[in-house]
């Protein structure tokens, strides 16, 4: 009448895998017949089957035949609920271990980037049944595979041919290996790939027409430091703008073809002082101006130019018209050349000073719209925080936000560190971005607040104008950089610290919400946003889009009706409201997941992922890291304990962040009863743990 529940074929499987690996941290030490074994380090269930979905061992410093832990996969497991094996940075050497053909038909991802696969032989292995070789084809791996990542190992050979039968493929990297061959004509089956890259290898040939004949590849096309030859086809595209001034570079170029596309501007001169270019093809473009004669343009037979109106000049067998009507004497059009640009340089000098002058007396007279406000930030200069910043030195970013960069600098006499945030004013709402900061944090003071130390609104070098924010400068970054680290040195965030971190965030959109004069929206609630000083403690940085709002009963919007901020903020995070994006910030922050994830589909998201699993199967999905302390190699009493106290205060934690997180503001809970909750929730676990 029913399908057998399956949960012990994956246990057998798992087990059979544990058995040959080597494992000095004592990763897999909760991989035993007395744990469920969706609560096993790395190991990630479904919800509604229970079956394992997920095998995450990436950094565990885990040594092992590789082959023969994928063997032990297909061999014994018959993973069939398997989507995403992630093996990245371990160290695998090789084995002679044969591979049968399992039942992987649900595999969406692997990732074993930064391997380094001892005497692993070839790429090649990775494409048959036979020994040392991961089946891509003729066998049932992988048909339902979305991303394969082999980024940084020791691999050689070929790219086989079979890759190409993965059309459901869209993310490709094969990067800083030693491929060798050509790229084989087969990926341009791949019609769902957007990303292709393989830089730093021995790849050479011509590139294959049918990878230009993927629509989808929009994301990167990545090929760099290969020995690859022949032409790229540039004719036919939409690219517009000018020729760029890179192309001098290629001095042995003998074909260029841009025909066919939106280019306009002038044709450069420096096209004709080529030496090795044979033919050139600028139709059907929109160029304008003088033509060139020498080099490739003094023979018409190696130059196409129809379809571009507005050009002139040329040699005569071009026919095209004269670009001007000449003159009563060549000795005028002499003088007229070098007086009237005398003249335009003259007048230009005098505008500029004027404008300069303006600008500079408005300054001077009228405050900027920030500085109207009756209790102004102090004013810091532009040649201040140019020498601060060392001339906004690009390797002073620390930051890149919707309007502009932000650098370190020193600051003052005695070279204070701070934060300078430079807005970039070509974008639309960036000025108003910047009132908008100001006023938020004009008024407010919270020792979780980001504290504006001065603000400068200024003329730049160039006479343009020029807003900056200056901040205290967090020493240790953003909850970002922790939660998802771009290198192996930041460290990581146990419990206790992630509690108070989501303590002190709750405290500061309680305060803006319920305690401010006029009550305020943040409006970007992430992990970025929330800096890091010192001593760990928490600052909510970045108003850019803060609102106010007349008075703390549109905080509660009735249901069914947006938030008073639109859909301003970041995707995965977007209001409708401060809460709903605490609530998934906090979910965030202990999953260990963002809310774009990949994962994330099809209806899924990280609202409903945590709501599948309270209140039993929170173990499950929270960040492995967070059991590590507990889960030691010798297991005792005091062990389960701990887990028991960390499961209990796990489950508050996410019952409160779902709660946060309802789709109907109605039902989300009050920042104050957070507040409260959460400060309950930690006096509880450090109450048990004493």
């Amino acid at each position: 009448l029913f399908r057998p529940f399956k949960p012990k074929t994956d246990r057998l499987a798992l087990l059979a895998i544990k058995s040959q690996l080597q494992d000095p941290l004592g990763v897999t030490s909760s991989w035993n017949n007395s744990i469920n074994l969706c609560h096993w380090t790395g190991v990630t269930c479904g919800h509604r089957h229970q079956r394992v979905t997920e095998l995450d061992l990436e950094s565990k410093n885990i040594r092992t035949g590789f082959f023969f832990f994928l063997c032990s996969l297909l061999t014994f497991g018959n993973l069939s609920f398997l989507r995403v094996i992630n093996l990245g940075k371990q160290q695998f050497s090789r084995s002679n271990s044969q591979l049968k053909a399992g039942r992987l038909l649900g595999l969406e991802t692997i990732v074993l980037s930064k391997q380094f696969f001892f005497r692993s032989s070839s790429l090649l292995r990775f494409q048959s049944s036979k020994t040392e070789r991961l089946v891509v084809a003729q066998n049932n791996l992988t048909e339902n595979l979305q991303a394969l990542g082999l980024v940084g190992n020791n691999i050689r050979g070929i790219i086989p041919d079979s890759l190409g039968n993965l059309t459901l493929l869209n993310v490709l990297q094969l990067g800083f290996n030693k491929l060798q061959g050509s790229i084989p004509s087969s990926l341009g089956k791949c019609q769902n790939l957007m990303e292709l890259s393989a830089p730093n290898n021995k790849l050479n040939g011509t590139l294959p027409p049918q990878i230009f004949g993927i629509t989808t590849l929009s994301i990167l096309l990545d090929l760099s430091e290969n020995l690859l030859s022949g032409s790229i086809p540039l004719e036919g595209n939409s690219f517009n703008g000018s020729i760029p001034q890179s192309l001098n570079a290629l001095k042995s170029i003998k074909e260029l073809d841009l025909s066919c596309n939106n280019l306009s501007g002038q044709i450069p001169k420096y096209l004709e002082d080529l030496p090795f270019l044979e033919y050139l093809n600028l139709s059907y473009n929109h160029f304008e101006g003088e033509v060139p004669k020498k080099g490739v343009f003094s023979n018409e037979t190696r130059i196409s130019l129809i379809g571009n109106e507005q050009l002139c000049g040329g040699i005569g067998e071009l026919h095209l018209p004269a670009c001007h009507s000449g003159g009563p004497r060549k000795e005028t059009n002499t003088i007229l050349k070098v007086v009237i640009p005398v003249i335009g340089s003259v007048l230009i000098f005098l505008i500029c000073s004027i404008v300069v002058y303006t600008r500079r007396t408005k300054l001077a007279h009228k405050s900027s719209s920030v500085l109207l406000m009756e209790q102004p930030f102090p004013i810091v200069s532009y040649a201040e925080l140019t020498k601060a910043t060392n001339e906004f030195s690009s390797s002073n970013i620390i930051g890149k936000g919707s309007f502009g960069f932000v650098y370190k600098g020193n600051l003052g006499e005695d070279g204070m560190s701070v934060a300078v945030k430079v807005m970039n004013l070509d974008k639309k709402g960036a000025t108003k971005s910047f009132v908008a900061e100001c006023e938020a944090l004009r008024n407010i003071r919270h020792r979780n607040l980001i504290k504006i130390i001065t603000i400068c609104s200024s003329i730049d070098i160039k006479g343009a104008d020029f807003k900056a924010i200056v901040y205290e400068y967090m020493q240790c970054g953003s909850l970002e950089d922790w939660l998802h680290p771009t290198n192996d040195e930041v460290g990581n965030l146990n419990l206790i610290l992630r509690l108070n971190i989501v303590i002190e965030v709750a405290c500061v959109i309680e305060y803006l919400h319920h305690h401010c004069q006029q009550p305020i929206v943040h409006g970007d609630l992430k992990p970025s946003n929330v800096l890091l000083d010192h001593d760990m403690v928490a600052h909510v940085s970045d108003f850019g889009l803060a609102r106010f709002l007349l008075d703390h009963s549109f905080l509660i919007a009735p249901e069914g009706q947006s938030s008073s901020i639109g859909m301003k903020g970041t995707v995965g995070y977007i209001a409708p409201g401060d809460v709903y994006s605490f609530g998934i910030l906090l979910l965030e922050m202990f999953t260990r997941r963002r809310p774009t994830d990949n994962m994330f589909n099809d209806g899924l998201t990280l609202h409903g992922y945590a709501k599948m699993a309270l209140p039993k199967k929170v173990m499950g999905i929270v960040d492995p890291s967070l059991l590590m302390e507990a889960r030691g190699p010798n297991r005792t009493r005091s062990h389960e304990n701990e887990i028991i106290r960390i499961e209990e205060c796990l489950v508050a934690v996410v019952r409160t962040g779902v709660a946060c997180s309802m789709e109907s503001p109605s039902e989300r809970m009050q920042m104050t009863e957070v507040v409260t909750k959460l400060c309950a929730v930690r006096d509880i676990f450090i109450g048990n743990k004493v």
